[in-house]
């Protein structure tokens, strides 16, 4: 009987070590595990807000978002002001990623997200793996929006006391809503000077309405710019705000990206 209890108590305390070591050893693992991180930027008069739901999307893949909303922007309207410009846009994406403390970030900028997220890979290129630019602004040294698109600047905006007046949102319209941005950002130069920023690995993605000729949209010269570059260009079909008309496929792409 002594026997049996002692080969039983022997037994049982194995399975108890083995149990345990291999519990430790997945919850360490799981510590140990590098999520990769996103950083998404958002275009004119729209703010974090507008990437809620990809962000969802590309959390429940196990991967880590930021949505940061540029000042005067989003839930940032009470800070608006049309002496905002570029450089602004771009600090609060700069101190987003140091204040956060990331690294090997993927940087995502759309439409004129663009222009900031250029504006962020020459300050800080080694906190950047790799770049993204959603149907976005390519800019050169020196260029604003507004000379980088050339006759592809939208034409028939609202402009009242220096913003830029998003006149398809309704007076009484509730948030989340698009709200007025500073025009000052489309005009104020861009500086890139640091040739480091081009080293990261960068791709485009342009995004085509069903049965649009891809050559005829607003931002197939940018596409042209990144191609000229030697950057891989994706093409996506959705209107221009891929975040709210293609979610899924956005996310899937982004993800494929990050790999």
């Amino acid at each position: 009987m002594k026997q049996f209890i002692t080969l039983f108590l022997s037994t049982t305390f194995i399975w108890v070590f083995l149990f345990t070591t291999v519990c430790c050893q997945s919850l360490q693992a799981q510590k140990t595990e590098v999520k990769q991180v996103y950083v998404l930027v958002h275009g004119t008069w729209g703010g974090g807000w507008a990437f809620k739901e990809v962000d969802s999307l590309m959390t429940f893949k196990n991967v880590i978002v930021y949505r940061p909303t540029l000042t005067g922007q989003g839930e940032r309207a009470h800070l608006a002001s049309n002496t905002v410009g570029l450089d602004t846009h771009i600090m609060d994406i700069v101190n987003t990623v140091l204040f956060e403390d990331l690294h090997n970030i993927i940087l995502v900028g759309h439409s004129y997200g663009g222009m900031v997220v250029a504006g962020v890979v020459n300050k800080i290129p080694e906190r950047i793996s790799k770049l993204v630019y959603l149907d976005a602004v390519v800019p050169e040294n020196g260029e604003s929006l507004v000379t980088a698109m050339g006759e592809n600047t939208p034409q028939g905006l609202l402009v009242e006391d220096g913003f830029l007046i998003p006149k398809w949102v309704a007076k009484d319209a509730k948030a989340p809503k698009d709200v007025p941005h500073s025009l000052k950002t489309w005009t104020d130069k861009i500086v890139l000077d640091n040739p480091d920023r081009l080293k990261i690995p960068t791709t485009f993605i342009l995004t085509v309405e069903k049965d649009k000729d891809p050559k005829k949209d607003g931002f197939a010269s940018q596409a042209e710019r990144a191609k000229s570059k030697g950057w891989p260009v994706l093409m996506l079909e959705s209107d221009h705000n891929a975040q709210w008309s293609a979610p899924k496929e956005l996310t899937e792409m982004l993800l494929e990206l990050g790999k």
